[in-house]
């Protein structure tokens, strides 16, 4: 069954250009939004990036990556990036967040229309998180879902909420913005304890003769029985848990959807991620707690999605910004 968001409309069988910018890399593909086998990603192309480059460097990796897909002349492209982002007008607001500080100013909708080879009408952007989160409603693991939450979990954690097929970011149901990394736990800033670096750094002050690790590394030491390797992870997801379970809750979320490169080790994950949302005071109930079903594809599909939901608008957006008292439930 094709979703549709709530206003009825069905974007249809388009063919969309699409670009999702990571923290290490850029992928460009073209998006078959209605088949038989419902949405399809076609020839992606998948290059790196360096987040600390110069400007012109990162627009010329991303540019090229673009132009090895034969996107059709003139269509609008959807383009997930992850924030501090102007999405409305194209801009990079990065500033001290240790990312894409050479794009802070820097307007990538006029620098991508003037320079793709295909021409494109438009560069429609939209959050990363968002663009996750939309792609599994689409066609993973919140299909048939009204109401869901995405969090995705690397460097930091990126999250977004979704009512009925659109993205919620004020209101009383979610944290400010939309954002779960502006939450505190402990005092401290959530990505302080759940995040990459958050968990390197305690693994590396609580092991044994102050071993230094990335992730993967701590999560084989954690299934090799090292207490711990097993400790660290069970409390930072468990934190996170705790954290979200009150917006959890708010906002009537009937599946959280977690995707990002720290759930490839969703084993050591899960666990304590549904510990910490189940405790009480403010315990989410009647929630399924799943990885992503497409995490690699779904940006590129929600970001498909975003662009000719937005084009069957006439260019509006219908993105619903504030969700009063569960309106859309």
């Amino acid at each position: 069954m094709t979703p549709t968001d709530a206003t009825g409309a069905d974007p249809g069988d388009h063919l969309v250009p699409v670009l999702e910018v990571g923290g290490t890399h850029v992928t460009a593909a073209l998006v078959a939004l209605d088949t038989d086998e419902g949405p399809v990603v076609r020839g992606p192309r998948r290059a790196e990036l360096v987040a600390d480059e110069p400007a012109e460097l990162i627009v010329q990796r991303i540019v090229a990556c673009a132009a090895a897909v034969a996107a059709p002349q003139g269509a609008p492209w959807g383009f997930a990036v992850p924030g501090p982002f102007d999405y409305t007008r194209g801009v990079g607001l990065y500033t001290g967040v240790g990312k894409f500080d050479a794009l802070h100013g820097v307007d990538l909708r006029q620098l991508l229309l003037r320079l793709l080879p295909s021409r494109p009408a438009d560069i429609v952007f939209l959050n990363d998180a968002e663009a996750f989160l939309l792609g599994e409603w689409r066609a993973g693991a919140a299909l048939g879902h009204d109401r869901a939450v995405g969090l995705t979990l690397g460097t930091g954690i990126g999250s977004a909420f979704l009512a009925h097929g659109h993205a919620i970011t004020d209101g009383p149901q979610v944290p400010p913005h939309g954002h779960v990394h502006l939450l505190s736990v402990a005092g401290s800033p959530l990505e302080d304890v759940v995040s990459s670096r958050a968990i390197k750094r305690r693994y590396a002050a609580v092991a044994d003769g102050g071993i230094e690790a990335d992730v993967r590394g701590i999560a084989q030491r954690a299934r090799a029985g090292e207490p711990a390797a097993r400790d660290v992870l069970d409390q930072a997801f468990t934190a996170l848990g705790q954290a979200v379970a009150p917006w959890l809750e708010r906002f009537h979320a009937s599946v959280l959807v977690v995707g990002g490169s720290i759930t490839r080790s969703w084993d050591l994950v899960a666990g304590p991620l549904e510990a910490g949302i189940s405790s009480p005071p403010a315990a989410a109930t009647g929630l399924s707690i799943v990885a992503a079903e497409q995490p690699e594809q779904a940006p590129l599909i929600g970001a498909a999605w975003h662009v000719a939901r937005s084009s069957l608008a006439d260019g509006a957006t219908t993105r619903r910004r504030h969700d009063p008292g569960g309106a859309l439930a």
